[in-house]
């Protein structure tokens, strides 16, 4: 591709500085210590997720740092800002958790409305967390500056009796405890070694199913998004990513050239071909709300009926991200993938080139498609994709599933067991008043109904914990942390918030769930539903001020990614 004249670089940076009007403006700058040379090269907003409420993004100021070197070697003048992370982990089994899905809307809007207010010619953005990377991304196509987006990294695998393990295994270990599977001592030691140091969530949970999703969509360099935190390429690849945003400029690629069609549909294969996050459904179609492109569930549910299972990485499988990183990352998929004809190999890329030729000209290790941490497209784990969209009476607007089951389906039916609410069926869970059979519901956990919809790991971990692997599901109008896994079936809409028929469900109702026909209903007559629905009120709203009535207002339905939307 032909690059832009040097002249067109600085559009919306030569606003703010250019001029002896803009003379007050330079001084400001002159503060912060900016030169006569600065003034002159592109301006390029460094947005770095940093902070100490979680591990996922402790060392992004390390590597922001690195970009920014990047920058500068590359001609353009480095300007550092910062969004929030709010810690999935840490707010996990409380009501902390109603500010995860909000942290993704506020990371997006604070983006935009910073490279908006000061002109920045182009973005390099580094995260880390759940709902870092698809607020970085929603926030690109508002903008539709050139952008390049950079992991932060995955934490490397702690060390318990012999064996690999992660944050995963200390939630499913709490249920065990409680059921007397596992002693205090065993648990305090699991504790202290699960999480050796600074990265993400290790299995294919959602900060890396998500950097694995921006690496096929085209907006990080390829071969990044799969590298540990700690790793000893981190800071080259930084650099890296430094320089490679001011060729995106020079070259006048923009998210709106990358983030097509094509390409949502690319990041949508690449979910259902590793059995990633249930939030990827959320997040994508966010994303893809934001770009204008129209996506639905049955894309979800016809892409992933297309698309062989090959990932063999937690929670469903055996292996972690740090395991991936060494038989050749996120390009080792896509070039399985490609040579099957399941991706489109002309999507664009912040490169210039295609999809197509960045994944073919990756040199990927020996042996790499011996590996059993991705299985052959031709010897895959499951016929069929690990993500499914289900819908019946009681999720007419659909709802999602993650089939973890070795068998390749998920079918249930049980007595449903109803809670307003996680603490409630937390503690019903804790006192073993769970059985083999139960259908756990839990609801008023929605996007406006929590508000936030709570994503519910301490909940199914604990059924996990104590031996119920696929005896027991679980239905919420709420959400999953990627770690999650078993017969769960999340964003059920409409919500109960909203009067869905998740609302109106009692003790006793019995409940089918079925991944082959693809659906969820339970066992009630339209007139039995309907008189039901006659006499339902709506709860109070838990919120009257301040940011969590503010988006319980504005949030929209899950089956259209929960993104915020400007109702009339």
């Amino acid at each position: 591709m032909d690059q832009l004249p040097k002249d067109r670089l600085r559009e919306r940076s030569r606003i703010t500085v250019d001029g002896p009007e803009r003379a007050p403006h330079r001084s400001m700058y002159r503060a912060m210590g900016l030169t006569d040379k600065d003034f002159q090269q592109p301006f390029i907003g460094v947005a770095n997720l940093a902070t100490e409420v979680t591990p996922c993004n402790f060392h992004l100021d390390q590597v922001a740092r690195e970009v920014k070197v990047g920058v500068r070697e590359a001609g353009g003048t480095p300007i550092e800002f910062p969004a929030i992370t709010v810690s999935d982990a840490i707010a996990m089994g409380h009501q902390g958790m109603k500010g995860s899905l909000i942290s993704r809307e506020i990371i997006a809007d604070s983006i935009e409305v910073v490279a908006f207010a000061e002109g920045f010619d182009a973005l390099a953005c580094v995260g880390g967390c759940d709902k870092n990377l698809p607020g970085i991304l929603m926030a690109s196509v508002r903008l539709n500056i050139p952008t390049v987006v950079l992991y932060g990294g995955t934490m490397m695998p702690g060390r318990f009796q012999g064996r690999s393990v992660s944050v995963e295994d200390v939630f499913e270990a709490v249920g065990a405890h409680a059921a007397g599977r596992l002693s205090s001592e065993d648990l305090d030691a699991l504790e202290r070694a699960a999480c050796p140091g600074p990265g993400t969530c290790g299995g294919l949970f959602t900060a890396n199913t998500m950097a694995t999703l921006v690496e096929t969509l085209g907006m990080a360099r390829l071969g990044t998004s799969a590298v540990p935190a700690v790793h000893p390429d981190r800071p080259l690849r930084a650099r890296e990513v430094g320089k490679q945003v001011m060729e995106t400029l020079a070259l006048g690629i923009r998210p709106k050239d990358i983030i097509t069609l094509k390409a949502i549909e690319n990041a949508i294969r690449v979910a259902a071909a590793l059995g990633g996050s249930t939030n990827s459904v959320l997040h994508l179609m966010a994303i893809a709300g934001e770009a204008g492109i129209p996506i639905t569930l049955e894309d979800f549910d016809r892409i992933s009926r297309e698309t062989p299972h090959i990932g063999n990485l937690k929670p469903g499988g055996e292996y972690l991200m740090a395991d991936l990183h060494q038989v050749g990352g996120v390009p080792l998929i896509l070039r399985q993938l490609l040579d099957a004809g399941l991706l489109h190999d002309d999507a664009m890329t912040i490169t210039g080139r295609t999809l197509g030729e960045e994944v073919r000209n990756f040199p990927l290790p020996e042996r790499a498609g011996a590996s059993r941490v991705v299985y052959p497209v031709e010897n895959p784990i499951h016929a069929d994709g690990a993500l499914a969209i289900l819908r019946g009476n009681l999720a007419p607007d659909g709802a999602v599933v993650k089939i973890t089951d070795p068998s390749g389906v998920v079918e249930f039916t049980g007595e449903a067991r109803v809670f307003d609410g996680e603490e409630a069926a937390f503690a019903a869970i804790s006192a073993g008043q769970i059985q083999s059979g139960d259908v756990v519901v839990i609801r008023y956990e929605g996007p406006q109904g929590g508000p936030g919809m709570r994503e519910m790991l301490s909940v199914t971990a604990a059924i996990i914990g104590q031996g119920h692997v696929s005896d027991v599901a679980m239905v919420t109008d709420g959400r999953f942390s990627g770690a999650t896994r078993g017969p769960m079936v999340g964003h059920v809409s409409p919500e109960a918030w909203a009067g869905g028929a998740i609302a109106l469900v009692r003790d006793g109702d019995r409940i089918t769930i079925n991944s082959r026909t693809r659906e969820i209903s339970v066992s009630l007559t339209e007139e039995e539903l309907a008189a039901r629905k006659a006499e339902w009120k709506r709860p109070e709203p838990r919120y009257t001020h301040g940011a969590f009535a503010k988006y319980q207002r504005l949030f929209s339905s899950a089956s259209l990614g929960a993104r915020t939307t400007i109702w009339d």
